[in-house]
């Protein structure tokens, strides 16, 4: 079926170039429609495991990976104050021969870069700047989508891959609940350079506290820090990534906490503390239309306790291809990449909302015992890193 299907794809975001590059490796024909007038990402941070990573050296970027991401040993979970260890995942080699790929740290801007650079490599005229969607209609024929500078674009399938305030999945769910978690995320990115030699191994620290959190892990070959804050507010802000709030703010956040953290937080330039909303949308149960589907945030939008957003939509942009190549008919193909996605994102949103309340246990034996209790470890391997969108059995 792919020699003949034009897909169009929604939004040049990770999920979007992925699911591109994937599609254009594999024979189809893909056009991608971006609001923005320049290709860019925020700075700031995620985290890629062996089951998003195997689809990325599919792609062949593992060279590119190498030269900016940190393959960090270890996910530690420390108490604010003594820094006591509560409970490690290994990563590192570990995490590589058990899974057969590695686990990453990477800057947004920087892995967003290389799948832009791959989709024009393998099709220069790929990526349409400027182009705004307002809608899509559906028949018989195909699938239409219309830009808000007039233009319709026709084609076979479409993918909306625009986000959590996705046109796409507005059309094709309607209004979806939005409530505000009580957290709002402090984030900031910090030059090594301006922090004490050794302050952190290379791992991925999650500092757990009474109704707050904190995440620090490096970047960009280990040039850079990763800082972001979750904290318990009364006042729900809005959910732009780019909304400065006063450094003072942060500081007096944290006040209390390790030594460690006291460091990074003063290390932060004071005219780049950014600070935004978190809100949950429960997982749906329909995504899809006979011409059209959703991938990434716009289909599944999770909160960022297990850091999986990113790892969710490169592993949908394989599934996707795979079911658009054995299937002759595109709505059997969508309703299969559904059926065969809703299970799995559904409990991972699901437990990155339920791990907000392990990471906040205020007395110090219980957030012992409850990590006892929710051996991550084992959990995440058994069912979260284990998992192979390229190779996985399709229902």
């Amino acid at each position: 079926m792919k020699q003949h299907l034009k897909i169009i794809i929604v939004g040049a975001g990770i999920g979007g170039l992925t699911a591109a590059a994937i599609l254009l490796k594999r024979g189809f024909s893909v056009q991608i429609y971006e609001q923005a007038s320049v290709l860019s990402e925020v700075g700031a941070g995620i985290q890629c495991s062996a089951n998003a990573v195997k689809v990325l050296y599919y792609l062949g970027l593992k060279d590119r990976l190498d030269h900016v991401g940190v393959r960090p040993n270890a996910f530690e979970f420390r108490r604010f104050d003594t820094a006591e260890m509560m409970h490690r995942i290994p990563l590192g080699k570990e995490h590589e021969s058990k899974f057969n790929a590695p686990y990453y740290h990477l800057h947004r801007a920087d892995i967003h870069e290389i799948l832009a650079n791959c989709v024009n490599e393998l099709d220069p005229n790929c990526i349409h700047l400027d182009s705004k969607a307002s809608g899509f209609f559906e028949s018989d024929h195909g699938v239409t989508l219309d830009l808000e500078n007039g233009q319709r674009v026709y084609g076979d399938v479409l993918v909306g891959a625009d986000g959590i305030k996705s046109v796409i999945r507005a059309q094709i769910l309607g209004e979806t609940p939005v409530t505000y978690t009580g957290d709002i995320a402090w984030r900031g990115v910090i030059d090594v350079n301006q922090l004490p030699k050794g302050i952190m191994e290379t791992v991925s620290t999650v500092w757990c506290g009474p109704k707050k959190h904190a995440v620090m892990y490096y970047l960009r070959a280990g040039t850079l820090l990763n800082f972001v804050g979750l904290v318990e507010h009364d006042q729900p802000e809005n959910e732009s990534w780019t909304q400065k709030r006063p450094w003072e703010e942060l500081k007096k956040d944290f006040v209390g906490w390790h030594d460690n953290i006291q460091t990074v937080i003063d290390a932060i330039d004071k005219n780049a503390c950014y600070r935004y909303a978190l809100n949950n949308r429960p997982p749906v149960t329909n995504w899809s239309t006979g011409k059209a589907t959703l991938i990434g945030d716009a289909a599944h939008p999770t909160l960022p306790y297990m850091a999986s957003g990113a790892v969710m939509a490169i592993e949908d942009a394989a599934v996707l291809c795979r079911c658009l190549e054995i299937n002759t008919d595109v709505s059997r193909a969508l309703i299969q990449f559904q059926n065969n996605r809703l299970e799995r994102t559904t409990k991972i949103v699901n437990g990155s909302t339920q791990s907000r309340a392990l990471y906040r246990i205020e007395d110090v034996q219980d957030m012992r015992e409850a990590f006892h209790q929710n051996d991550l470890n084992k959990s995440r391997s058994e069912w979260l890193y284990s998992y192979d969108p390229l190779n996985v059995e399709l229902t």
